[in-house]
């Protein structure tokens, strides 16, 4: 699962729809791969725009990830900065968690990760 998936992610459970805490998940126990990729500097423009960045920062930070500036790069910040876009790639593209759990903030829920695909489905008594 690449770290750019988990900032679209929010719990399945139905009570936790309105929560703000239901979102980011959270990682426990990650085990992470890196898989290098050609960079790519347009995807990377491309895609911040629609990265919810506060989420991110939480994301990138359990993962140890701590470089992150705290306000998302835009325009001449990223253009002009060649390492933080590749930092990013890095860390949206090449980083998969390929074992471990996601956790819901708000209710607890643990989904489970095995070979890099989290399990979103819930037990009949969740849904």
């Amino acid at each position: 699962m690449k770290v750019l998936t988990v900032n679209f992610l929010t719990c399945a459970i139905k009570a936790c729809k309105p929560s703000p805490q239901a979102y980011p998940l959270h990682f426990q126990d990650a085990e992470l791969e890196q898989t290098e990729l050609e960079f790519s500097p347009d995807f990377i423009r491309n895609v911040l725009p629609r990265v919810d960045w506060d989420a991110l920062r939480v994301t990138a930070n359990e993962l140890g990830f701590t470089t992150l500036p705290s306000t998302k790069p835009e325009g001449p910040a990223l253009e002009e900065n060649e390492p933080m876009m590749k930092d990013l790639h890095k860390l949206l593209l090449e980083t998969q968690v390929m074992e471990g759990k996601l956790v819901c903030g708000n209710c607890g829920h643990e989904y489970k990760i095995k070979e890099g695909i989290a399990n979103f489905l819930l037990p009949s008594h969740l849904v």
